[in-house]
């Protein structure tokens, strides 16, 4: 009887639009659901700082490496923020980063995807962080409050990487003809993954409907997918680029694009480390993650080349 009257005054306070705190009574499935959802989001601040941190040094002048490096620095932050949330919830951050190393935690897939040229970089701005604003400005009015405030500085931010990736594939689509066709190459192997970031069609996701009931999301999956294509075809266009789907054509009734469908079958062997994507990193994840074992990789690498040369001698 008291859990049913707990349950009840929990599910009013959503109702009425009034946060859920730390100290709230919730129910266990609510907590479980948005610790899990803080927890995935964190990590993927994490994690999608290393294909750009990779491009750092090669970024192709002195102003590009400062504003990478400066989203980079972002995306730490981003992470903290969001780790820092999940903590109220009675976990802890050792916990977190366990969970992602040992793979018990996900992250989002489209950091499996290599980035292989310069456009590569635009497109992720562009296009990953686009769908990421897509998904996270309705987190500002998430139910769960420590994760709504967080998410107010944190979609500041990406708004300004989305600026920064299309900046990026501004000046490629007016370059050479060389530069233009690495922006459509880049554009061809985004669009889809960049898609199936919304996560599977509602009527498919497992979580879609308490995520709604209890207001962790204002939003479904397919209704947020349609609005990041209404809103990035056009500005493809703008950029003289071609959206890689033979499917897309405007549908007047509903004021929208009719597309095709992404590959879901390709989505999940991404998760799991078999797609299109980075096998080496993947598999060697929990080795590269262990606390200093970069480090002690190059003073060994480094102590091995001196005494080489030291016998050499």
């Amino acid at each position: 009887m008291e859990n049913a009257l707990n349950e009840k005054s929990f599910q009013d306070k959503i109702d009425e639009g009034i946060s859920i705190e730390p100290k709230d009574w919730m129910p266990e499935t609510y907590r479980k659901h948005v610790l899990r959802q803080i927890s995935q989001h964190a990590h993927s601040e994490i994690i999608g700082m290393q294909p750009e941190g990779n491009w750092i040094t090669r970024a192709p002048s002195l102003r590009r490496k400062m504003v990478l490096l400066a989203k980079v620095q972002d995306e730490a932050g981003h992470g903290l923020y969001l780790y820092s949330a999940a903590e109220s919830m009675g976990v802890t951050r050792d916990e977190l980063l366990d969970q992602l190393h040992t793979g018990k935690a996900k992250y989002s897939s489209i950091f499996n995807y290599p980035t292989l040229t310069w456009a590569d970089i635009g497109a992720v701005g562009w296009l990953v962080d686009g769908a990421a604003i897509m998904n996270q400005v309705m987190l500002q009015r998430t139910s769960y409050g420590p994760y709504a405030r967080a998410m107010v500085r944190i979609c500041k931010e990406e708004s300004f990487h989305q600026r920064q990736g299309f900046e990026i594939m501004t000046v490629l689509s007016e370059g050479s003809s060389e530069q233009k066709e690495m922006a459509q190459d880049a554009l061809n192997r985004w669009w889809w993954p960049s898609l199936m970031m919304f996560g599977p069609p509602d009527e498919e996701s497992p979580n879609s409907a308490n995520a709604l009931k209890w207001k962790i999301k204002r939003e479904g999956n397919d209704e947020l997918r349609q609005r990041f294509v209404n809103q990035t075809v056009p500005q493809a266009a703008i950029l003289g680029l071609k959206v890689p789907d033979t499917d897309l054509k405007w549908n007047e009734a509903k004021k929208g694009y009719d597309f095709g469908t992404p590959n879901w079958a390709e989505f999940k062997n991404v998760i799991s480390g078999n797609g299109p994507c980075n096998k080496e990193r993947i598999a060697n994840k929990i080795h590269s993650h262990k606390e200093g074992a970069w480090v002690r990789e190059a003073a060994e690498a480094y102590a091995a080349k001196k005494n080489k040369a030291s016998i050499a001698a």
